[in-house]
């Protein structure tokens, strides 16, 4: 599951969104960024050529992951693992209590029951963030670099940049290479720093997938969690795809923080398409 859960919910989510596009419905249609006119014109390349090599690139992350995502040779050893971790912790958070509760009769009880809220709910929730930022951190430089060299943004990342109008099937549209290294890898690397779990990994993964899906989707919608609760969103990467606006906005897919503290964050004004 960890491996193909991502997958499915990444053509989930874009082809939702490309039978929207198709039926332009006014509801929907005030808040896209791009016309269909606009992206007719202005891409440079077919949607038959963005599916080719985006299920290519996923044939690859698939390999990875399987590669890399095992599960426990000895399940039973890792349970006892688990236990112990538990059990040493709730032993050191007793005897934090007794130094600030000394005549508390529950605190082994409550000990225990805190050290399981830690390691099961609190732990993993610190590991996905951690790992939202390693990914963030590895894309930002990488992105950077794909950008600042000349032969590398002519050979590799022009690719993506062929999509001067983003939309939800394009958003793993790249070089190969830039697949591997920007995405596969990144995530990969992740994955095994915060030392996730194969299920913990799985959410991880399907959440990054929907997040670039949501990036790319072509919509501004005031009500969609992925576009309100992070400033990275679809009309922030949006700008990183046209001209005026390509030098700047490297950040993806979570946080705005490396623009901010290395001075790449566009601060102009937002251009329609009309004026581009």
């Amino acid at each position: 599951m960890s491996v193909w859960v991502p997958i499915v919910a990444y053509w989930i989510y874009s082809i939702a969104f490309h039978f929207m596009m198709k039926a332009e419905i006014p509801f929907f249609e005030k808040y896209r960024i791009h016309t269909s006119e606009d992206m007719a014109k202005r891409n440079r390349v077919t949607l038959s050529r963005v599916l080719l090599m985006v299920a290519s690139q996923q044939a690859i992350q698939f390999i990875l992951g399987v590669i890399v995502i095992k599960p426990p040779a000895d399940p039973a050893a890792l349970l006892l693992k688990q236990e112990a971790v538990q059990a040493h912790l709730a032993v050191r958070i007793n005897g934090l209590l007794s130094l600030v509760m000394p005549s508390s009769k529950n605190s082994t009880l409550l000990a225990s029951n805190l050290a399981s809220v830690l390691y099961n709910n609190v732990w993993p929730c610190v590991q996905f963030f951690l790992a939202m930022v390693i990914m963030d951190a590895h894309q930002y430089f990488l992105h950077r670099l794909f950008h600042v060299n000349k032969f590398l943004y002519k050979h590799v990342h022009s690719h993506h940049h062929r999509l001067y109008v983003p939309y939800a099937f394009g958003a793993l549209y790249n070089h190969p290479v830039e697949g591997f290294l920007l995405d596969t890898l990144g995530a990969t690397i992740a994955f095994e720093l915060t030392g996730m779990s194969p299920m913990l990994g799985m959410l991880f993964f399907t959440f990054s997938n929907m997040k670039t899906v949501d990036d790319h989707c072509g919509y501004s919608f005031p009500w969609d969690p992925l576009q309100f609760m992070f400033g990275n969103n679809v009309v922030y990467h949006d700008i990183h795809h046209q001209p005026y606006g390509i030098k700047k906005n490297f950040s993806q897919p979570y946080f705005t923080f490396w623009d901010w503290i290395l001075d790449t964050q566009y601060t102009g004004p937002i251009r329609s398409s009309k004026t581009q």
